[in-house]
């Protein structure tokens, strides 16, 4: 064989191992990345099915934790390595951007949330659902805690609406988050309370019940904003999400839970 001919068939055996290593590169997608959002308890169920959709679309990964907004609040403050904050309210997102632990120009709402006044009884609450309160005809009636959830508040605001906050005190219990006061009401433990609209429309509801859907106009709104948090701002998989968040399908999907967009 010639040196020609040797040198020729050496350099075409190289260029094969390059082209295959190539086409590999191309045939394997990029790593993901991993991102953790802390969520609202009243919006955990949405986000498990907005979670599963985004992994698949996008590679990367989510992981959720829960909790009532103010005590998510608290550990982003305290320095838990959480990337998004998916909060039941505009105030604590907001306050986060101020101190520099939000990516500034980051938050957005991305749903207004409703609340419900529901039991899993189905002619407890009639259409009339002052006069259920005002009746009494009820042991306990269950709301989130007022300083930790946004949805406790507005039930707040529209007791003392309606003026019966001093009236009920007694028969009132608090759960930390809307999530505990709908299990309170759900178990049977309160034969009524306010919970997130959400839970009631929710496809694992197995009773329906009876509900009063409280008019918008007898709280402050409940806007719920997201923001990027700071340790995140080069985290694809975190602002991934929130441009998620904000497309199409998965407005689509929040609306089916009875929240409204934005």
């Amino acid at each position: 064989m010639t040196p020609l001919r040797a040198l020729g068939r050496r350099a075409g055996a190289v260029l094969a191992v390059t082209a295959w290593v190539l086409l590999a590169a191309v045939a394997v997608p990029a790593a993901g990345e991993e991102a953790t959002v802390a969520v609202a308890a009243n919006f955990a169920e949405v986000v498990e099915r907005l979670e599963a959709d985004y992994e698949q679309q996008s590679g990367h990964t989510i992981r959720v934790v829960v909790g009532s907004t103010g005590k998510l609040y608290a550990q982003v403050v305290a320095g838990a390595p959480f990337d998004v904050l998916l909060a039941a309210d505009r105030v604590r997102p907001a306050r986060l951007e101020r101190v520099g632990l939000a990516v500034a120009g980051s938050r957005f709402t991305y749903a207004r949330g409703r609340l419900a006044l529901w039991s899993p009884e189905a002619g407890r609450i009639g259409c009339d659902g002052p006069a259920t309160l005002r009746g009494g005809n009820f042991r306990l009636l269950a709301i989130a805690n007022p300083a930790l959830a946004p949805y406790g508040e507005a039930a707040r605001q529209t007791l003392a609406g309606l003026g019966l906050e001093a009236s009920l005190e007694g028969k009132m219990v608090m759960g930390e988050s809307i999530g505990q006061a709908h299990a309170m009401v759900a178990s049977g433990n309160a034969e009524v309370g306010f919970v997130a609209l959400s839970y009631v429309l929710s496809p694992r509801n197995g009773t329906p019940g009876s509900r009063w859907d409280v008019p918008a106009d007898m709280h402050e709104p409940i806007r719920q904003d997201a923001v990027l948090l700071d340790r995140a701002a080069t985290n694809a998989a975190a602002r991934g999400f929130l441009a998620y968040l904000r497309g199409d399908a998965a407005r689509a999907v929040i609306e089916t839970y009875g929240y409204g967009v934005e």
